[in-house]
Protein backbone atom coordinates (compact mmCIF):
# COMPACT_ATOMS: atom_id res chain seq x y z
CA UNK A 1 0.00 0.00 0.00
CA UNK A 2 1.24 3.18 -0.83
CA UNK A 3 2.05 5.76 1.99
CA UNK A 4 0.02 8.69 2.40
CA UNK A 5 2.01 11.85 1.34
CA UNK A 6 2.83 14.10 4.71
CA UNK A 7 4.65 17.51 4.67
CA UNK A 8 5.05 20.56 6.69
CA UNK A 9 5.01 23.77 5.01
CA UNK A 10 7.26 26.79 7.18
CA UNK A 11 6.11 30.29 6.08
CA UNK A 12 8.20 33.17 8.04
CA UNK A 13 8.25 36.82 7.68
CA UNK A 14 10.96 38.46 9.61
CA UNK A 15 11.86 42.48 9.58
CA UNK A 16 15.70 43.11 9.45
CA UNK A 17 16.86 46.22 9.89
CA UNK A 18 20.38 47.42 7.74
CA UNK A 19 22.07 44.46 7.42
CA UNK A 20 24.52 42.35 5.14
CA UNK A 21 23.56 38.82 6.38
CA UNK A 22 24.54 37.51 3.17
CA UNK A 23 27.14 38.65 0.31
CA UNK A 24 27.69 37.77 -3.06
CA UNK A 25 31.14 38.05 -4.67
CA UNK A 26 31.61 41.89 -4.47
CA UNK A 27 30.60 41.80 -1.16
CA UNK A 28 27.02 43.34 -1.57
CA UNK A 29 23.78 42.01 -0.11
CA UNK A 30 22.45 39.30 -2.60
CA UNK A 31 19.71 40.18 -4.13
CA UNK A 32 16.98 39.04 -6.84
CA UNK A 33 14.98 40.52 -9.46
CA UNK A 34 10.96 39.66 -8.82
CA UNK A 35 8.02 40.64 -9.39
CA UNK A 36 9.82 43.31 -12.04
CA UNK A 37 11.94 44.61 -9.03
CA UNK A 38 14.57 44.56 -6.47
CA UNK A 39 14.01 41.93 -4.04
CA UNK A 40 16.71 41.53 -0.74
CA UNK A 41 17.75 37.76 -0.79
CA UNK A 42 19.28 35.69 1.85
CA UNK A 43 20.76 32.70 0.27
CA UNK A 44 18.64 29.26 1.22
CA UNK A 45 22.21 27.94 1.54
CA UNK A 46 23.80 30.56 4.33
CA UNK A 47 20.22 30.00 6.31
CA UNK A 48 20.50 26.01 6.23
CA UNK A 49 24.42 26.47 7.73
CA UNK A 50 22.95 28.71 10.52
CA UNK A 51 20.45 25.79 10.90
CA UNK A 52 23.11 23.49 11.48
CA UNK A 53 25.26 25.73 13.92
CA UNK A 54 22.17 26.42 15.75
CA UNK A 55 22.00 22.39 16.39
CA UNK A 56 25.30 22.36 17.67
CA UNK A 57 23.98 24.27 20.41
CA UNK A 58 20.71 22.30 21.07
CA UNK A 59 22.96 19.37 21.18
CA UNK A 60 20.75 18.10 18.08
CA UNK A 61 23.24 15.34 16.10
CA UNK A 62 25.23 17.16 13.55
CA UNK A 63 27.04 15.41 11.11
CA UNK A 64 30.51 17.38 9.43
CA UNK A 65 30.70 18.87 6.06
CA UNK A 66 34.60 17.73 5.21
CA UNK A 67 37.01 16.71 2.99
CA UNK A 68 39.08 15.15 5.58
CA UNK A 69 36.63 12.57 5.88
CA UNK A 70 39.38 9.87 5.95
CA UNK A 71 41.54 11.15 8.13
CA UNK A 72 38.77 11.46 10.76
CA UNK A 73 38.12 7.66 9.88
CA UNK A 74 41.90 7.07 10.57
CA UNK A 75 41.94 8.62 13.92
CA UNK A 76 38.60 6.58 14.65
CA UNK A 77 40.47 3.76 14.07
CA UNK A 78 43.77 4.61 15.81
CA UNK A 79 41.15 5.34 19.25
CA UNK A 80 39.63 2.14 18.61
CA UNK A 81 42.39 0.28 18.24
CA UNK A 82 45.87 1.54 19.88
CA UNK A 83 48.33 -0.64 18.59
CA UNK A 84 47.99 0.36 14.91
CA UNK A 85 50.37 2.69 13.82
CA UNK A 86 49.78 5.78 11.43
CA UNK A 87 50.56 3.93 8.00
CA UNK A 88 48.55 0.45 9.19
CA UNK A 89 45.57 2.88 9.84
CA UNK A 90 45.48 4.80 6.91
CA UNK A 91 45.61 1.69 5.19
CA UNK A 92 42.65 0.31 6.44
CA UNK A 93 41.00 3.55 5.55
CA UNK A 94 42.18 3.88 1.83
CA UNK A 95 40.74 0.31 1.28
CA UNK A 96 37.26 1.73 2.85
CA UNK A 97 36.83 4.42 0.84
CA UNK A 98 38.27 2.63 -2.46
CA UNK A 99 35.96 -0.27 -1.98
CA UNK A 100 33.01 2.01 -2.18
CA UNK A 101 34.42 3.87 -5.43
CA UNK A 102 35.12 7.05 -3.19
CA UNK A 103 38.54 8.66 -4.51
CA UNK A 104 41.16 10.48 -2.10
CA UNK A 105 44.03 12.30 -3.59
CA UNK A 106 47.75 11.99 -2.75
CA UNK A 107 46.89 14.00 0.72
CA UNK A 108 44.26 11.41 1.46
CA UNK A 109 41.54 13.92 1.13
CA UNK A 110 38.23 13.36 -0.86
CA UNK A 111 37.72 15.83 -4.16
CA UNK A 112 34.54 17.28 -2.88
CA UNK A 113 33.43 17.83 0.49
CA UNK A 114 31.49 14.94 2.40
CA UNK A 115 28.95 14.76 4.92
CA UNK A 116 29.58 12.70 7.07
CA UNK A 117 28.13 11.80 10.62
CA UNK A 118 29.92 10.49 13.44
CA UNK A 119 27.91 7.63 13.77
CA UNK A 120 29.55 6.60 10.75
CA UNK A 121 32.85 7.17 10.91
CA UNK A 122 32.59 5.21 14.42
CA UNK A 123 31.23 2.37 12.32
CA UNK A 124 33.17 2.16 9.67
CA UNK A 125 36.04 2.09 11.68
CA UNK A 126 34.97 -0.95 13.44
CA UNK A 127 33.95 -2.64 10.54
CA UNK A 128 37.73 -2.12 9.35
CA UNK A 129 38.83 -3.40 12.21
CA UNK A 130 36.42 -6.20 12.63
CA UNK A 131 36.92 -7.35 8.80
CA UNK A 132 39.93 -7.82 6.89
CA UNK A 133 38.33 -8.72 3.26
CA UNK A 134 36.03 -5.76 3.21
CA UNK A 135 31.96 -6.34 1.26
CA UNK A 136 30.62 -3.27 -0.77
CA UNK A 137 27.42 -3.51 0.14
CA UNK A 138 28.19 -3.56 3.83
CA UNK A 139 30.79 -0.61 3.48
CA UNK A 140 27.35 1.28 2.04
CA UNK A 141 25.37 0.02 4.66
CA UNK A 142 27.35 1.90 7.12
CA UNK A 143 27.83 4.83 5.51
CA UNK A 144 23.77 5.03 4.55
CA UNK A 145 22.99 4.02 8.07
CA UNK A 146 23.21 6.14 11.69
CA UNK A 147 22.51 9.60 9.99
CA UNK A 148 22.85 12.86 11.51
CA UNK A 149 19.64 14.89 11.59
CA UNK A 150 21.26 17.42 9.35
CA UNK A 151 22.22 14.39 6.68
CA UNK A 152 18.80 13.35 7.01
CA UNK A 153 17.36 16.58 6.40
CA UNK A 154 19.40 18.37 4.01
CA UNK A 155 20.56 15.24 1.84
CA UNK A 156 24.27 14.52 0.84
CA UNK A 157 25.47 14.04 -2.53
CA UNK A 158 28.69 11.86 -3.77
CA UNK A 159 29.72 12.12 -7.18
CA UNK A 160 31.67 9.33 -7.69
CA UNK A 161 29.45 7.05 -6.11
CA UNK A 162 25.67 7.99 -6.27
CA UNK A 163 24.49 4.88 -4.09
CA UNK A 164 25.76 6.97 -1.55
CA UNK A 165 23.69 9.66 -2.22
CA UNK A 166 21.04 10.87 0.53
CA UNK A 167 17.86 12.39 -0.09
CA UNK A 168 17.04 15.46 1.65
CA UNK A 169 13.76 15.33 2.77
CA UNK A 170 14.06 19.69 4.16
CA UNK A 171 13.45 21.91 1.37
CA UNK A 172 14.29 25.33 2.09
CA UNK A 173 14.00 28.75 -0.02
CA UNK A 174 15.99 31.61 -0.51
CA UNK A 175 14.47 34.37 1.72
CA UNK A 176 13.28 37.31 -0.57
CA UNK A 177 12.05 40.30 0.61
CA UNK A 178 8.07 40.94 0.11
CA UNK A 179 8.94 44.41 -1.18
CA UNK A 180 11.36 46.50 -3.40
CA UNK A 181 15.03 47.26 -1.52
CA UNK A 182 16.77 50.12 -2.47
CA UNK A 183 20.99 48.99 -2.46
CA UNK A 184 22.85 51.45 0.20
CA UNK A 185 26.11 51.95 1.80
CA UNK A 186 28.15 53.13 4.55
CA UNK A 187 30.57 55.47 4.04
CA UNK A 188 33.05 55.39 6.99
CA UNK A 189 36.76 56.39 8.67
CA UNK A 190 39.16 54.82 10.66
CA UNK A 191 41.55 57.20 12.99
CA UNK A 192 44.68 55.80 14.18
CA UNK A 193 44.78 55.98 17.87
CA UNK A 194 48.46 57.14 17.88
CA UNK A 195 48.02 60.00 15.05
CA UNK A 196 49.38 63.60 16.47
CA UNK A 197 46.54 66.08 17.98
CA UNK A 198 48.57 68.68 15.22
CA UNK A 199 47.77 65.74 12.43
CA UNK A 200 44.71 65.91 10.31
CA UNK A 201 43.11 63.17 7.95
CA UNK A 202 41.94 59.09 8.66
CA UNK A 203 44.30 56.19 8.26
CA UNK A 204 41.64 54.16 6.59
CA UNK A 205 38.71 54.96 4.39
CA UNK A 206 35.54 52.30 3.12
CA UNK A 207 32.41 51.59 2.70
CA UNK A 208 29.97 48.37 3.44
CA UNK A 209 26.77 47.43 1.43
CA UNK A 210 23.70 47.38 3.26
CA UNK A 211 19.74 47.03 3.02
CA UNK A 212 16.57 46.72 5.24
CA UNK A 213 14.18 44.30 4.39
CA UNK A 214 10.97 42.31 5.80
CA UNK A 215 11.91 39.22 4.57
CA UNK A 216 9.59 35.84 3.27
CA UNK A 217 11.38 33.10 4.68
CA UNK A 218 9.83 29.23 3.19
CA UNK A 219 10.51 25.72 4.22
CA UNK A 220 9.16 22.38 3.65
CA UNK A 221 9.33 18.64 5.41
CA UNK A 222 9.03 15.62 3.60
CA UNK A 223 8.17 13.97 6.85
CA UNK A 224 7.98 10.70 4.96
CA UNK A 225 11.60 10.55 3.71
CA UNK A 226 13.07 12.08 7.09
CA UNK A 227 11.42 9.01 8.65
CA UNK A 228 12.56 6.57 6.26
CA UNK A 229 15.95 8.76 6.37
CA UNK A 230 15.47 8.72 10.04
CA UNK A 231 13.25 6.58 12.41
CA UNK A 232 9.72 7.66 13.49
CA UNK A 233 10.75 9.01 16.69
CA UNK A 234 13.90 10.64 15.67
CA UNK A 235 12.20 12.17 12.70
CA UNK A 236 9.48 13.65 14.67
CA UNK A 237 11.99 15.24 17.22
CA UNK A 238 14.07 16.12 14.27
CA UNK A 239 11.35 18.04 12.59
CA UNK A 240 10.97 19.80 16.00
CA UNK A 241 14.17 20.49 16.08
CA UNK A 242 14.95 21.76 12.54
CA UNK A 243 11.23 23.80 12.58
CA UNK A 244 12.51 25.54 16.35
CA UNK A 245 15.93 26.61 14.58
CA UNK A 246 14.67 27.91 11.34
CA UNK A 247 12.40 29.89 13.29
CA UNK A 248 15.32 31.15 15.39
CA UNK A 249 18.46 31.13 13.64
CA UNK A 250 19.75 33.87 11.59
CA UNK A 251 22.87 33.88 9.59
CA UNK A 252 25.42 35.95 10.95
CA UNK A 253 27.09 37.95 8.01
CA UNK A 254 28.72 41.42 9.40
CA UNK A 255 26.77 40.85 12.33
CA UNK A 256 29.39 42.88 14.58
CA UNK A 257 28.93 45.89 12.09
CA UNK A 258 25.33 45.74 12.29
CA UNK A 259 23.84 44.45 15.34
CA UNK A 260 20.42 43.22 12.91
CA UNK A 261 19.34 39.88 14.87
CA UNK A 262 15.46 39.84 14.83
CA UNK A 263 13.02 37.01 15.46
CA UNK A 264 10.22 36.71 13.43
CA UNK A 265 6.96 39.12 13.53
CA UNK A 266 4.76 35.97 12.02
CA UNK A 267 5.03 32.38 11.54
CA UNK A 268 2.83 29.83 9.61
CA UNK A 269 3.25 26.15 10.11
CA UNK A 270 0.69 24.11 7.95
CA UNK A 271 0.50 20.38 7.91
CA UNK A 272 -0.81 18.65 4.83
CA UNK A 273 -1.09 15.15 3.01
CA UNK A 274 -0.82 16.70 -0.57
CA UNK A 275 1.63 18.72 -1.91
CA UNK A 276 3.98 21.48 -0.24
CA UNK A 277 2.85 25.06 -0.87
CA UNK A 278 5.56 28.28 -1.55
CA UNK A 279 3.10 31.34 -0.66
CA UNK A 280 5.70 33.93 -2.27
CA UNK A 281 3.45 34.53 -4.98
CA UNK A 282 1.79 36.93 -2.40
CA UNK A 283 4.53 38.97 -2.93
CA UNK A 284 4.77 38.58 -7.18
CA UNK A 285 3.04 42.20 -6.63
CA UNK A 286 5.68 44.34 -4.17
CA UNK A 287 4.02 45.37 -0.94
CA UNK A 288 4.20 49.03 -0.60
CA UNK A 289 3.60 51.22 2.73
CA UNK A 290 4.44 54.08 4.29
CA UNK A 291 3.93 52.38 7.56
CA UNK A 292 6.14 49.16 7.13
CA UNK A 293 5.56 46.07 5.76
CA UNK A 294 4.68 43.92 8.57
CA UNK A 295 1.63 44.25 8.57
CA UNK A 296 0.35 44.64 4.91
CA UNK A 297 2.91 41.55 4.71
CA UNK A 298 0.83 39.35 6.53
CA UNK A 299 -2.56 40.63 5.13
CA UNK A 300 -1.21 38.98 1.67
CA UNK A 301 0.46 36.12 2.96
CA UNK A 302 -3.24 35.15 5.10
CA UNK A 303 -5.09 36.31 1.69
CA UNK A 304 -2.50 34.06 -0.28
CA UNK A 305 -2.67 31.06 1.87
CA UNK A 306 -6.86 31.39 1.33
CA UNK A 307 -6.56 31.73 -2.08
CA UNK A 308 -4.67 28.37 -2.72
CA UNK A 309 -7.62 26.21 -0.91
CA UNK A 310 -8.61 26.32 -4.21
CA UNK A 311 -6.59 23.86 -5.48
CA UNK A 312 -5.23 21.77 -2.41
CA UNK A 313 -6.98 19.53 0.21
CA UNK A 314 -7.50 20.89 3.03
CA UNK A 315 -4.88 20.62 5.66
CA UNK A 316 -4.30 18.53 8.97
CA UNK A 317 -3.02 21.50 10.77
CA UNK A 318 -2.97 25.34 10.04
CA UNK A 319 -0.91 27.39 13.22
CA UNK A 320 -0.18 30.09 13.02
CA UNK A 321 2.21 32.49 16.08
CA UNK A 322 1.34 36.08 15.83
CA UNK A 323 1.28 39.00 17.94
CA UNK A 324 -2.06 40.31 16.27
CA UNK A 325 -3.70 37.47 15.91
CA UNK A 326 -5.14 35.43 12.73
CA UNK A 327 -7.59 35.13 10.36
CA UNK A 328 -6.34 31.61 9.04
CA UNK A 329 -5.37 29.57 11.32
CA UNK A 330 -4.92 28.24 14.93
CA UNK A 331 -3.56 30.42 17.40
CA UNK A 332 -0.38 29.72 19.18
CA UNK A 333 0.64 31.81 22.47
CA UNK A 334 4.69 31.28 21.90
CA UNK A 335 7.25 29.67 20.41
CA UNK A 336 7.02 27.04 22.96
CA UNK A 337 3.39 26.05 22.43
CA UNK A 338 3.49 26.25 18.69
CA UNK A 339 6.38 23.33 18.61
CA UNK A 340 3.97 21.16 20.81
CA UNK A 341 0.82 21.28 18.97
CA UNK A 342 3.06 20.38 15.25
CA UNK A 343 4.89 17.53 17.50
CA UNK A 344 1.41 16.44 18.59
CA UNK A 345 0.17 16.56 15.51
CA UNK A 346 3.21 15.05 13.28
CA UNK A 347 2.99 11.98 15.79
CA UNK A 348 -0.13 11.36 15.17
CA UNK A 349 -0.24 11.58 11.73
CA UNK A 350 2.54 9.32 11.15
CA UNK A 351 1.53 6.93 13.58
CA UNK A 352 -2.30 6.84 11.94
CA UNK A 353 -0.01 6.05 8.91
CA UNK A 354 1.66 3.46 10.11
CA UNK A 355 -1.52 2.01 11.60
CA UNK A 356 -3.22 2.02 7.89
CA UNK A 357 -0.28 0.76 6.17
Amino acid sequence: MTKQNLYVDLSVLQTVPSSNINRDDTGAPKTALYGGVTRARVSSQSWKRAVRLAFKEDHVSVGTRTKEAAKLVTAKLKELEPALDDEAALDKTSKLFKTVGIKLNKDNETGALLLISRGQITKLAQYAIDNETLDKKEVKKVLNGDQSVDLALFGRMVADNPELNVDASAQVAHAVSTHEVVPEYDYFTALDDEQPEDATGAAMLGTINFNSATLYRYANLNMNELVHNLDEKDAIQGATAFIKDFLLSMPDGKQNTFANKTLPSYVMITIRTDTPVNLVSAFEEPVTSRNGYVGPSIKRLEGEYERTLQYVDKPILNLVLSKDGTKVGEQAANVTELLEKVTVALAKAVQDENIND
